[in-house]
């Protein structure tokens, strides 16, 4: 499975490097539209956007607007599903954290949403875009906060590979001769993240069982 995905991730990588920028502008789209929906490819955008300036720095000035459109449909259509389809969100998401999220919201307004579009992963970024939706905050408002907070990540690292370009090819080189061993450390490390909250959860969820038991021995014991 990670060879695939390391075959496909520097296909991808590839032509987008070596293709014109009409070619490529969709590209970045497309795979932009699809992080931000419904697949996940962790900072997939971040890289490809500084390994395309790297190579063609002159580019930076308008490539780093094609991610971020991207994210922005991506963004409206999980938006869109999570608006109509209440079971599609339930199913996805614990509808603790949900509230939880939706409370940040009411708490914090749009830097709930300016926060998780800025920041790379771990911060959580889709349960935010899905509580938009739930919230029926306004279409026109989500498009505009997340297109701008996509532009200020995206430029940032086209400007991080324009003026340190030499550092920047050095370290994707090295990322690309150790993609696997990064992606398996990666998956290690969500699988521990996932299986300790599952037994985190079970524990806590185990703990008021316990309390009368606890006061039943007690009263023997008094």
């Amino acid at each position: 499975m990670l060879e695939w995905f390391l075959e496909w991730f520097n296909n991808i990588s590839e032509q987008v490097k070596i293709l014109p920028a009409y070619f490529s502008a969709p590209v970045m789209i497309l795979v932009g539209a699809l992080d931000s929906s419904l697949l996940s490819l962790p900072e997939v955008n971040d890289y490809i956007t500084a390994y395309r300036v790297a190579h063609n720095p002159s580019e930076v000035y308008y490539f780093p607007l094609f991610p971020a459109i991207g994210s922005v449909i991506g963004c409206l259509v999980l938006y869109r599903v999570a608006r109509r389809g209440e079971q599609f969100v339930t199913k996805r998401f614990h509808p603790r954290h949900l509230d939880r999220v939706k409370e940040i919201y009411r708490k914090w307004g749009v830097f709930a949403l300016v926060i998780p579009a800025l920041l790379p992963p771990p911060m959580p970024f889709k349960i935010f875009v899905v509580a938009a939706g739930a919230l029926n905050y306004p279409a026109a408002r989500f498009a505009t906060v997340i297109m701008i907070a996509r532009l200020a990540r995206y430029y940032f690292w086209g400007w991080v590979a324009f003026f340190f370009r030499d550092e920047v090819l050095k370290i994707l080189g090295w990322l690309e001769s150790h993609l696997i061993e990064i992606l398996a450390v990666i998956i290690a490390l969500f699988v521990l993240s996932f299986v300790g909250r599952r037994i985190f959860a079970r524990l806590r969820s185990q703990a008021p069982d316990q309390s009368p038991e606890r006061e039943t021995h007690a009263s023997y014991t008094d």
